[in-house]
This record gives structure tokens, C-alpha cells and sequence, in this order.
């Protein structure tokens, strides 16, 4: 029993996930940071707070607070996070990728044709040239 659970440990797509989740993890801590140390200090120089926490608060019947502004705090960290990992790890990883093609001269395949469309295209190019 030891002897299967090391060899299902040992394997590579496990392994690769658990340093996956580890750099993640640490990636993470420093998008966040980024987030709340960089960007949002900018923003609320901008807007005069830090968070939209206190914006937009609507009290409804005994006292019960509706909070669009917390709502609206985390859409933006969201959004920041998101275009943080976007363009400081997808983009220069699609354009390592890239240039690593074009290094080894790798050509992307062309893109099928499905026949239905073909044919349709065919159609479509002779009732052009039919002569009325």
C-alpha cells in the first residue's frame, strides 16, 4: 500500500501540480501586493479612498444594509489582479512562445475548411458571376 502511494506521488503531473499550486500561491502574494500597496494608493489619490467599501450603502426596511461599495471594492481588485497576471505573465509568455516558433520554424497548420462552408463559398462565387 505504501509502495502505490509513493509511486502515485512520484508521478509527474502530481508533482507539477503541487509546484504549481506553490508558485501560485506565491504569485498570488505578489499580485496582491501589487494591488493594495501600488495601485489602489493610486486610485484613492484619485478618488479620496482607498476602497469603495462606504460608497454607495442603501438601508432597507429594520436597518439591513445593502453594501454595493464593498461589492464594487472587489470587482476592481478583480479586475486589477486580472489584468495584472494578463499582462505581466500571459503576454510575455505568448510572445516567448512566439518568438521560440519562429526560432525553430514552427508554422501554425492552416485552418481546415469545413466542406459545408466550402461549398456554400462556391455558391456564393458563382450566383456573383452569373450575368443577369
Amino acid at each position: 500500500m505504501l509502495k502505490g502511494f509513493r509511486d502515485f506521488i512520484m508521478q509527474g503531473n502530481v508533482v507539477d501540480l503541487a509546484v504549481a499550486v506553490v508558485i501560485g500561491a506565491a504569485f498570488g502574494a505578489v499580485v496582491n501586493s501589487l494591488v493594495e500597496n501600488i495601485i489602489m494608493p493610486l486610485i484613492a489619490a484619485l478618488v479620496g479612498s482607498p476602497n469603495f467599501d462606504n460608497f454607495l450603502i442603501v438601508t432597507i426596511g429594520d436597518g439591513v444594509e445593502v453594501k454595493f461599495g464593498v461589492f464594487l471594492t472587489v470587482l476592481v481588485n478583480f479586475i486589477l489582479i486580472a489584468a495584472a497576471i494578463y499582462f505581466i505573465v500571459v503576454v510575455p509568455m505568448k510572445h516567448l512562445a512566439e518568438m521560440r516558433q519562429a526560432r525553430l520554424g514552427v508554422e501554425e497548420p492552416a485552418e481546415e475548411i469545413d466542406p459545408q462552408v466550402a461549398l456554400l463559398a462556391e455558391i456564393r462565387d458563382e450566383l456573383r458571376n452569373r450575368t443577369v
